[in-house]
């Protein structure tokens, strides 16, 4: 019947056994012990079913059994399965068996031994063989000995060999399934790993295009800061130079007749240039933030809560999770801008009693996460991002969407609001 291939223990080797090391065991030392089991047996019950001569011929084959024991124990370890050696051993060995049944029945239990290594001694196509002609032994030991000495014992041996060849055929074929089901794991395991191969190529292809998709997201991001910088110009510069023009020609024209209006408008004039000026600051300090000049994104950060904190006299915390890393500028300038964008918006709104903010890196991505416990507000009715990127909500989403990112708010009535920024982590080059 199937039985595990063999697998030698390494000599000397220590450790627990496998099922393979306790099966070549036995196959090394089995016989012995079986044979010598079944001749003790058959001593013991010689004097009642066996005559003198047949106790010599008993112990004449008994001995050649030894002796071709002996033999196949020097012999097996060069042998393959299913060589002639092999072939020889296993017919001699299930005649010698057979003769020793007739002899005395308790010399069956010798012959058991050819159900056990049918499958390595034998090609497979004469295993079904082996296996009936050792159900022959074994069915005419069951039925009291061969020859039959009756008619009942002719039928029981008949009954009994059908028994013994149904089971025996059975159990092989269970064996063979097993096998089987043991071969298509084995193949299936296979496949999977060139599968987790495949795919491990492909998460690197991955990887090389997501750093690309990065370049291109950031090289878009510089092109959309352009194009917002050059907007803001327009709608806030450009305009406050025009209102101040017009305000030193009315100045001009009216200085020498009327100098309490000149002084107006000289006012006006100089509203506006304050004005266009803080504009401007504005707007060069959004495209290149002055904290990141000296320090990475968590100092930066760190400074930033705190002097926020001073301003508006409400506790602040900032907090960093997991192992810090200098990051590319133009993710740090976005996690920055987008801090210093809440903070502001809960210094103006929210009129909160205490700000947390966390930057945590985890992996391939960084999180920033703003909370307040303010009066805190319905965001589905928040005011819409302007055409130039503006601020806001839609201007925290906006600069996170050009590095691949993205930013969620929570937030309800009386309850505070929570915003988290995702963003890739991209390393410093």
């Amino acid at each position: 019947m199937t039985q595990p291939p063999r697998s030698p223990h390494p000599s000397g080797a220590t450790g627990p056994r496998t099922i393979e090391d306790r099966w070549e065991q036995f196959y090394r030392y089995g016989p012995y012990a079986v044979l010598t089991l079944s001749t003790l047996v058959a001593a013991v019950a010689a004097d009642l079913v066996m005559t003198r001569t047949e106790m010599y011929a008993a112990g004449v084959l008994a001995a050649a059994a030894y002796g071709l024991q002996i033999w196949w124990g020097r012999v097996r370890p060069r042998t393959a399965p299913a060589a002639p050696a092999g072939v020889a051993y296993y017919v001699v060995r299930t005649a010698l068996a057979f003769a020793l049944s007739w002899l005395n029945p308790f010399f069956a239990i010798y012959a058991a031994l050819s159900y056990f290594d049918v499958e390595p001694l034998l090609p497979k196509r004469f295993v079904r063989v082996g296996l009936l002609t050792t159900a022959v032994t074994l069915a005419g030991s069951q039925s009291g000995g061969l020859p039959p000495a009756s008619l009942m014992n002719w039928v029981a041996f008949g009954v009994l060999y059908v028994v013994n060849a149904a089971l025996v055929l059975f159990f092989w074929y269970v064996g063979m399934r097993e096998e089987e089901k043991a071969r298509v794991q084995v193949a299936t395991i296979a496949e999977l790993e060139r599968t987790n191969l495949r795919l491990e190529e492909a998460m690197a292809e991955n990887a090389a295009l997501h750093a690309q998709l990065l370049v291109q997201a950031r090289e878009a991001g510089v092109d959309d800061e352009r194009r917002r910088l050059a907007a803001e110009i327009h709608d806030t510069l450009a305009q406050g130079l025009t209102g101040i023009i017009a305000q030193l020609q009315v100045v001009t024209s009216t200085g020498d007749t009327d100098p309490a209006t000149a002084r107006v408008h000289l006012d006006r004039a100089a509203a506006l240039a304050r004005h266009s000026l803080g504009e401007a600051r504005r707007s060069v300090h959004n495209l290149a933030p002055a904290a990141l000049e000296h320090d990475e994104l968590t100092g930066a950060l760190e400074k930033t809560v705190a002097t926020w904190a001073e301003q508006h006299r409400v506790r602040a915390d900032f907090t960093v999770t997991g192992t810090a890393e200098p990051v590319h500028d133009e993710v740090a300038a976005t996690l920055l801008r987008i801090a210093g964008e809440a903070l502001a918006n809960a210094g103006r709104h929210a009129g909160a009693s205490r700000v947390g903010v966390t930057l945590s890196f985890m992996g391939d991505e960084l999180t920033l996460d703003v909370r307040d416990d303010g009066r805190g507000f319905d965001p589905g009715a928040a005011a819409p991002v302007g055409r130039t990127g503006g601020f806001g909500l839609g201007g925290m989403r906006a600069r996170a969407e050009r590095i691949a990112g993205t930013v969620e708010v929570e937030s309800e009535p009386g309850a505070g609001t929570a915003v988290s920024a995702r963003v890739p982590l991209v390393r410093h080059v």
